[in-house]
């Protein structure tokens, strides 16, 4: 399944409408801000059809798991949108992660709770948002907002110390970057041990470097961290790979096409997190050239001046160069 899929969820009262761009869609927030409504809203329509007095308009099927009988349904459903409530306590389990990779149906997750075991998007994590005031024979108009932001920076950040989530070919260009400006730079090698290395390196103006395509279930927990430290930042584009086929070292009306529509090229059940995509498609479009690329272990034609600085024009306001101390008399 792929494609962006407009919901409308609505009865005589309440009316939910919103959009879903990936297999994992996570709907975060405190008690009484209407997530419960909507699944209840979803399920109902489900058991009673037209008689339940609610209406579910989408290109696709929406529906719910149930928690007694998942593991034999969710085979037999395909090309659906399924709404699962954090009650649901199979959601944390390593089998269902197991099953929704191999699914190609979108999960919309109704929880307040981390699932480390799937690895969801910056970008797709909303809390509800309610707009106008509520009478009893008027609609609420709910609509989804952004709880973190991957995307704008608002000043211009100079780090004097990075760390990046990984260990391969985009710690390898940041370490270079950074040495370059005498900055430290350190690899958490992985998602889940940033928070530890923030803590262990305990610098002021620190920058994070991770992928958002798959950060999300860290997102809570390092939020939680920048507010205890505000002089630290996260950059958070989709992957390493993404920001190298946005810095347009690859050329072509393909991958610009791509990167600009990225949910209707991939495929939810051949890539369960859109950094595995843009990865085979950086492969894809330098096997054989001398930008040939490797995950593992980064290409050093990659460091080469004009290479290096297209790929950190892509980090807009973000700058690698520690500011000069004034001279004093």
């Amino acid at each position: 399944m792929k494609g962006t899929y407009h919901v409308i969820v609505q009865n005589k009262r309440l009316r939910y409408e919103f959009d879903i761009r990936r297999n994992i869609t996570v709907i975060r927030g405190d008690s009484a801000t209407g997530k419960t409504t909507l699944y209840s809203m979803i399920a109902l329509a489900a058991r009673r059809g037209d008689s339940s007095g609610v209406e579910i308009q989408c290109e696709k099927k929406c529906r719910i798991l149930d928690e007694l009988d998942w593991k034999l349904v969710l085979p037999t459903l395909h090309d659906q949108i399924i709404f699962l409530d954090e009650d649901n306590l199979f959601l944390k389990t390593t089998e269902f992660a197991g099953m929704a990779k191999a699914s190609d149906n979108y999960f919309v997750i109704i929880t307040r709770e981390e699932l480390p075991n799937l690895p969801y998007s910056v970008e797709e994590i909303y809390g509800i948002h309610t707009a106008g005031k509520y009478h009893d024979m008027k609609r609420v108009y709910n609509e989804f907002y952004h709880i973190y932001s991957s995307g704008e920076v608002s000043a211009e950040i100079r780090p004097d110390a990075v760390v990046v989530e990984d260990s391969n070919s985009g710690f390898d260009f940041f370490d270079s970057v950074c040495g370059e400006h005498h900055i430290p730079c350190r690899s958490a090698g992985g998602k889940s041990r940033l928070k530890d290395e923030l803590q262990e390196l305990d610098h002021e103006n620190t920058l994070v470097v991770a992928d958002g395509a798959s950060i999300g279930p860290e997102m809570n927990e390092l939020s939680q961290y920048m507010k205890l430290h505000p002089s630290t930042k996260c950059y958070l584009p989709e992957s390493f790979e993404w920001l190298i086929l946005k810095s347009g070292l690859i050329d072509g009306n393909a991958v610009r096409n791509i990167l600009e529509h990225p949910h209707d090229f991939i495929e939810s059940r051949e890539y369960f997190s859109w950094e595995r995509f843009f990865t085979d498609l950086l492969v894809q479009y330098t096997q054989g050239t001398y930008l040939h690329y490797s995950k593992r272990k980064l290409n050093e034609v990659y460091l080469h001046e004009k290479n290096k600085t297209a790929i950190l024009s892509v980090m807009e306001k973000i700058v690698f160069e520690k500011e000069e101390e004034p001279v004093t008399d």
